[in-house]
């Protein structure tokens, strides 16, 4: 659970976002834990694949970051 809190302020700062912005993070954290989980030790972009994968069972929140962030 650990690296899980890790991974998404990666994700979003590889994408070009600040590190403070902790919204992102907030936004997605739900997100992660519930549909990706299998494959948070796999590194970021396996985590970042996955939220793609599920796009439309996103959260609001969580698509309204990653489209923001060019994802």
């Amino acid at each position: 659970m650990t690296r899980f809190l890790l991974i998404v302020p990666f994700l979003l700062c590889a994408s070009g976002a600040s590190a403070q912005q902790q919204p992102g993070h907030d936004a997605c954290a739900r997100d992660v834990t519930r549909f990706s989980r299998p494959v948070m030790n796999n590194g970021d972009q396996a985590v970042l694949a996955c939220l793609k994968q599920n796009r439309t069972r996103l959260s609001k929140g969580c698509d309204k970051v990653l489209t923001e962030h060019g994802q």
